[in-house]
């Protein structure tokens, strides 16, 4: 199930995390020290979701940039297998019909999901998304390297996901 949004979804989206963070205490450990995704909202009836539901059914969804923006869509997740953890969301930017397109790893710990609006929300401003270097779909860096997941963690402000004692 794919969701798409309208630009008011998106700004919806965007101001629902941000007014989530600014009033929750959860948000008051800094952001660079969590090491798990979060939810905003939450949605009632039957099936699984939003605390644990099927990863196919993120590919798709949209992710805004912390000050608002359109930043992509999630294009897949990325499981670390030996831990058991989602290691990273793959973010497709730019592009049209999937030609042209840069792709990002984006650490699971800097994104928030909007269970109402059916989105997320990555915790960096757009243009630093934009800043990022990146992937080609026919050069993926090796994710399993842990210097490579280092520097991406760092670019995210966030401690590697591998680090949690908890």
């Amino acid at each position: 199930m794919h969701h798409s949004l309208s630009a008011v979804g998106h700004t919806a989206c965007a101001t629902q995390c941000f007014q989530y963070r600014e009033q929750h205490d959860d948000y008051a450990q800094p952001a660079s020290v969590r090491y798990r995704g979060e939810i905003v909202g939450s949605t009632s009836g039957a099936g699984p979701g939003p605390e644990v539901m099927a990863a196919t059914t993120l590919n798709g969804d949209t992710a805004m940039s912390s000050d608002g923006e359109h930043a992509g869509k999630i294009a897949d997740l990325m499981l670390d297998v030996r831990s058991g953890r989602i290691a990273y969301a793959v973010l497709s930017t730019g592009g049209f019909l999937g030609l042209g397109n840069t792709l990002h790893a984006i650490p699971w710990s800097a994104l928030t999901l909007d269970a109402i609006d059916r989105c997320f929300v990555v915790d960096i401003p757009a243009q630093r998304l934009k800043d990022e270097p990146g992937f080609d779909k026919d050069h993926w860096p090796s994710m399993a390297d842990e210097k490579w997941g280092t520097t991406v963690h760092h670019y995210y402000k966030r401690e590697p996901y591998w680090t949690a004692t908890r």
